[in-house]
């Protein structure tokens, strides 16, 4: 699949899939709160999305059987919600979300703090999110995609946390995954030329510890290897003739 250029049409029905998933996600983070259960939050989730007369992308995906990936502490991907895992104070949580808006897609993923945390996970949420941000100061037309990659690896770096490795961002439009795949480590090549038009789900994903990752027995939920804290944070992005677009913010 080549990457897709959006026409205007496709770009005002990507600016509302993501406009509502925003919402989505601000709405689930009211939610967060010790004593909750990850299926409770994707019970919410799902009928925030169903409400909007919007379908979730996620459920079902090649078989993923939730609408929310609701991933604590050590799992960085693909939780599995569930109706026994509560929420506890001090945790970390991470909500990977999208939703289809008249046949488009939207992806963004926040990591939220339960209750009060320490502050080195505080920290690793923060230089996470902030990876996001230095990596789309390079999200320009006539820039390099691997101009991105570059970026977050070099803020994180100082850090001395593993960016993750296995899992990568990625194009988005009438599919949830299309190309280009993009990765958040720095790359000796230069990647493809950014176009306007592109939209782009850009989404480090950074352990506390080694990059290392592994998959649960469940097939979907990822984890550190070395059991080290886990933060996600993501944005569906669009590349214009300036600055880039940041879709998925409410």
């Amino acid at each position: 699949m080549a990457v897709t250029i959006k026409s205007a049409r496709e770009i005002e029905l990507m600016r509302e899939s993501c406009r509502l998933l925003a919402k989505v996600h601000q709405e689930l983070e009211y939610a967060v709160k010790p004593g909750i259960t990850t299926l409770d939050i994707d019970r919410l989730g799902e009928k925030l999305i169903r409400d909007m007369g919007c379908i979730p992308n996620f459920k079902n995906y090649n078989g993923y059987p939730a609408s929310i990936c609701v991933s604590v502490n050590d799992e960085v991907v693909h939780g599995i919600p569930s109706d026994t895992r509560y929420l506890e104070e001090g945790d970390i949580v991470s909500f990977d979300a999208g939703l289809i808006y008249k046949g488009y897609h939207s992806d963004a993923a926040r990591t939220h703090a339960v209750g009060k945390i320490k502050p080195e996970a505080q920290k690793l949420i923060d230089v996470t999110k902030q990876s996001f941000f230095e990596g789309i100061k390079m999200a320009k037309a006539g820039n390099h995609l691997y101009d991105i990659s570059g970026a977050i690896d070099a803020y994180v770096s100082g850090f001395g946390y593993g960016i993750v490795r296995d899992l990568v961002g990625h194009g988005i439009g009438t599919h949830l995954h299309e190309d280009p795949q993009i990765p958040n480590f720095a790359q000796k090549k230069r990647g493809i030329r950014l176009e306007p038009g592109m939209t782009l789900a850009i989404e480090p994903m950074i352990n506390m510890g080694t990059a290392e990752v592994e998959w649960l027995d469940d097939d979907w939920t990822v984890v550190s290897r070395d059991g080290s804290l886990s933060a996600h944070y993501e944005n569906t992005v669009l590349i214009t003739d300036g600055e880039p677009e940041i879709l998925t913010l409410y």
